[in-house]
């Protein structure tokens, strides 16, 4: 039998969930979503990265609150945070990807949802259309099917998700040992038809990834491109070239290319690349408002928070997740007061320095 799920307001921190999911998550189900590639280093660095930097406080600032309130592709977002996109939710709670969803919305969270969604977007966008004001993003993965793909990109736009996230960083899968050990969780994916769909992503016979494909997917909706997956300048520059909105740096939670930058080390090289011609935002090792308010004054117009969601939602639910975005809020929301920072605007890059210890 299960253990009864507790009450979300007795965590006082993300940690305190991911703890807790243990006795929560199935040991196959926990090794896919706690696992990365090879000998996870960038796994353990996203996390560890941001603890080698150090704030530069304001004081006798007479700053006593913080207002959050932002913009994230020109439309108003009550805070600068996402709810990452992440696969097969229904592994972790019976009702997949729907609370995770709906608390975002109510919590003014933006939400992306994964192409490998158990649920289908056209199911949590009806969930959340009257929950709250968060926006629905949908996250792409290209099919060996183009004809396929450009169909999910109008159905997301037909079901009123507000961008279109590529994720170009899996070309094939990162060689992850802990997913051997899943094997036959068994799959369910709203987007697809129960049965011919591609696996995505495969490891062969795939379309190739190119800049010129990028071009193509931006035909096929008037939804913003955000371009998930980019770690170097280079690559930045040629993302804006192609039209992106938004780059959405990420080395996918270190499960892809083991031993690359964490993504925090990595923004501000893409920050200066892009010169303001998109947003950035940043992905990978968030567990703390501390590294949300560092990734801000780094650049980042919006910090994107994954597996903790997921321990959240297998401990509690939508009760969970909500409690979890709300930690979050609450770090972030007292660090910047700390901080002398009253609004999001306030965070630059003198407000942080690299550790000298």
């Amino acid at each position: 039998m299960a253990a009864p799920a507790p009450d979300p307001a007795r965590f006082g921190t993300l940690a305190a969930f991911e703890a807790a999911a243990r006795e929560f998550m199935a040991p196959a189900v926990l090794d896919y979503v706690a696992g990365g590639s090879w000998d996870e280093v960038t796994l353990a660095e996203n996390s560890a990265a941001f603890r080698r930097y150090r704030f530069r406080p304001a004081v006798l600032s007479g700053v006593t609150t913080a207002d959050l309130s932002t913009t994230i592709l020109g439309r108003d977002a009550a805070v600068p945070l996402a709810v990452a996109p992440m696969a097969q939710q229904g592994w972790c709670h019976p009702d997949a990807e729907l609370p995770a969803a709906r608390a975002a919305a109510a919590a003014g969270w933006t939400f992306a949802l994964s192409t490998l969604s158990t649920c289908s977007m056209e199911a949590v966008a009806a969930e959340t259309a009257l929950a709250g004001p968060g926006a629905r993003w949908f996250q792409l993965y290209i099919q060996r099917d183009l004809a396929l793909t450009r169909s999910l990109v109008e159905r997301a736009a037909a079901a009123g998700y507000e961008a279109v996230v590529v994720t170009v960083d899996v070309p094939v899968l990162g060689y992850r040992g802990t997913d051997l050990r899943g094997v036959g969780l068994g799959e369910r994916r709203g987007n697809f038809p129960p049965q011919g769909h591609d696996r995505t992503p495969p490891a062969r016979g795939r379309t190739p990834l190119t800049w010129e494909l990028i071009d193509e997917v931006r035909t096929w909706s008037g939804l913003p491109l955000v371009i998930k997956g980019l770690l170097t300048g280079e690559d930045a520059g040629r993302a804006v070239d192609h039209g992106a909105a938004g780059i959405l740096v990420s080395n996918h939670g270190g499960r892809q290319l083991d031993r690359t930058p964490a993504a925090i080390d990595a923004l501000g090289e893409v920050v200066g690349a892009v010169d303001g011609h998109a947003e950035v935002y940043l992905d990978g090792g968030v567990r703390r408002g501390l590294d949300v308010v560092l990734a801000l004054a780094l650049g980042a117009r919006a910090v994107f928070v994954g597996r903790p969601i997921l321990y959240a939602l297998s401990v509690a639910g939508e009760a969970g997740v909500a409690r979890a975005l709300e930690i979050v809020r609450v770090e972030t929301e007292r660090a910047m007061v700390l901080l002398g920072a009253g609004s999001v605007r306030d965070l630059t890059p003198d407000r942080v320095q690299p550790s000298r210890g």
